[in-house]
């Protein structure tokens, strides 16, 4: 029986035995079945040794979650060379050499390009893990600078990270010169950056607000028509939290071409309106309102001393006061529960007074004499 399953074992086909393909299965196999377990273990062991030292806020759990993809494609990957590796390509196929343009010779290519992708994959994962041991390090600062300079550098790097993949590719895969390459870009550089035209305005925009710092993470602001929370600055965008909570990105170039309100450094909140009463309104009673609603806001403890009250206009259809004042806070809530306080205490007083709120009103006057002729003759 061991004789027979020996020579099972030593039969050829197409130049390999079945041995060897049992060989390159059984690899494939553990491959797939194992790639999971060994980018785990590797990644327990990389924590331990080189992250664990010198990190205190990243948890080990969080780690592995952004190493363990990366790691098991590049372990099924080493799986795959070794697997392959262990074949031999029959003469018979007439398959020219590595080194000939060929099928062998694309496939290496093929394979290197993925290997050096998934090297850059999992360097990429590596400055993510490292950004969030900052992002955490910079939350329990007061400065906010550092809330917004983390992601920016953190995108920043993997973009460094993808061009030096990229050369890397050219030079190993397709033998490039990459020197002379570099080199040659002086010349083809004013296209590019004409290609590139946008990118490069964001990316200049993106240095000029960490350089002037107009506003900063955290901040509420008003670009044009759009309000609310800076959430990220990041290398080509910024992104914001509107007041309706919907998620809004802008590029940076828009951030600094347009009017920038930054809501966050203003002291206090502006209010003004109008209250509207009717003509039946005496002055007596315009005087009281006037002083009451004053008296009010300036002894309001959340109003500062700016406040105005004032008999300002009569309109066609109403005596009008202005009614101007400054809340001191830029948060939304708190800014309008304020608001509606005070405006309960106006309608308090006009009513106080007897007086009544005007709203649009017509009248007409009808002469008794034209009354009198629009009546039909009696018999």
């Amino acid at each position: 029986m061991q004789d027979q399953v020996s020579d099972i074992l030593r039969i050829v086909f197409l130049g390999n035995t079945v041995q060897q393909y049992l060989i390159f299965a059984g690899i494939m196999l553990g491959g797939f079945l194992f790639k999971t377990v060994a980018s785990k273990l590797f990644s327990d062991i990389f924590f331990g040794v080189v992250i664990k030292r010198f990190n205190q806020e990243v948890t080990k759990q969080e780690f592995k979650r952004l190493l363990v993809t990366p790691l098991e494609f590049l372990t099924f990957l080493v799986f795959l060379y070794v697997a392959f590796d262990s074949l031999t390509y029959p003469p018979e196929l007439g398959l020219p050499a590595k080194n000939e343009l060929g099928l062998k010779r694309i496939l290496q290519r093929i394979y290197s390009i993925f290997l050096i992708v998934s090297l850059t994959w999992v360097i990429m994962r590596l400055v993510d893990f490292f950004g969030l041991i900052f992002s955490k390090r910079a939350a329990k600062t007061l400065s906010k600078l550092d809330d917004q300079l983390v992601p920016f550098f953190v995108d920043f790097s993997k973009v460094i990270i993808v061009i030096i993949g990229f050369f890397v590719i050219l030079g190993t895969v397709f033998k490039v010169n990459v020197a002379g390459l570099v080199a040659g870009l002086g010349v083809g550089g004013l296209a590019i950056a004409f290609a590139a035209k946008e990118s490069l305005e964001n990316l200049l925009a993106s240095f000029t607000i960490f350089l002037d710092h107009p506003f900063v993470v955290g901040d509420l602001v008003q670009v044009g028509e759009i309000t609310g929370t800076i959430e990220k600055i990041g290398f080509r965008s910024t992104r914001i939290r509107t007041l309706e909570k919907s998620y809004v990105t802008l590029p940076n170039k828009s951030m600094i071409d347009k009017p920038l309100d930054n809501l966050t450094l203003r002291t206090f909140r502006r209010v003004k309106f109008d209250v509207m009463l009717t003509y039946g309104t005496t002055s007596e009673q315009l005087k009281a309102i006037v002083t009451d609603i004053q008296q009010f806001i300036d002894n309001y403890p959340r109003t500062n001393q700016d406040g105005r009250v004032r008999f300002m206009n009569l309109s066609p259809h109403a005596k009008e006061i202005m009614v101007l004042y400054f809340i001191d806070t830029v948060d939304w809530d708190e800014y309008i529960n304020i608001k509606e306080e005070i405006n309960y205490q106006i309608v308090k007083v006009v009513e106080k007074h007897g007086a009544a709120f005007a709203f649009p009103t017509q009248t007409v006057y009808v002469k008794r004499e034209e009354i009198e002729l629009s009546r039909p003759a009696s018999h």
